[in-house]
């Protein structure tokens, strides 16, 4: 696993807004697009391209073009925060869902639903705005690695040193992320943290 930790001003002055517990629904879907549109750009830096002709009102050049593009993974609901600038970024990305929950006694992911093209051979990047225990992260990537996806990218915005630590024995693996937080508490909420990404995008919750 490799493990970057995203280094931007405006990507921390992004977090502290989110950070905020006034911060109301539609502020904090404002700014989690942002935020995501500057991971996006992280996320696909090593992307393969091959060279293509262009003409421009002027003459004929050479340029680049993406090829293969990686197909995109959010994971419901808090993961739809950061889909669009992706699919921005990457017009021509498949988007595939992958629905679970928290089980609130244990921790652990329940899956509800699932929509996953064929991933072998593919580049997958799976939003996951918040790494926590990494037990629905990993449960994501054994799944797209069973299915032989080449290579995952796990884009979060804030990460607890537990859920890194369960990660960290995936290769083709790399994690993104513009926090890593202290600790997780007793109900394994990531402190300082930013409450409940999902619950925060379309409710007032913590």
């Amino acid at each position: 696993m490799e493990m970057i930790e995203f280094e931007h001003p405006v990507a921390r002055d992004f977090v502290t807004r989110l950070r905020r517990k006034n911060a109301p629904p539609v502020q904090f879907r404002a700014y989690a697009n942002r935020l995501a549109y500057l991971l996006a750009v992280e996320a696909t830096r090593d992307l393969c391209t091959v060279p293509a002709q262009v003409e421009t009102p002027l003459e004929k050049t050479l340029g680049e073009v993406l090829v293969d593009p990686p197909i995109i993974v959010p994971i419901l609901r808090a993961g739809l925060g950061m889909l669009e600038a992706f699919q921005d970024l990457l017009p021509d990305s498949q988007v595939a869902f992958i629905g679970m929950t928290r089980n609130e006694e244990t921790a652990e992911p329940v899956w509800h639903y699932s929509s996953i093209p064929n991933v072998s051979g593919k580049k997958v990047i799976v939003l996951d705005p918040m790494l926590a225990t990494g037990g629905t992260a990993a449960a994501v990537l054994e799944y797209l690695f069973e299915k032989k996806a080449s290579e995952v990218i796990l884009v979060s915005v804030v990460a607890a040193p537990e859920g890194i630590a369960r990660l960290g024995e995936f290769d083709n693996l790399t994690v993104i992320t513009v926090c890593v937080d202290r600790e997780l508490d007793s109900n394994w909420y990531i402190r300082p943290g930013l409450g409940d990404f999902g619950d925060r995008l379309y409710s007032d919750g913590i």
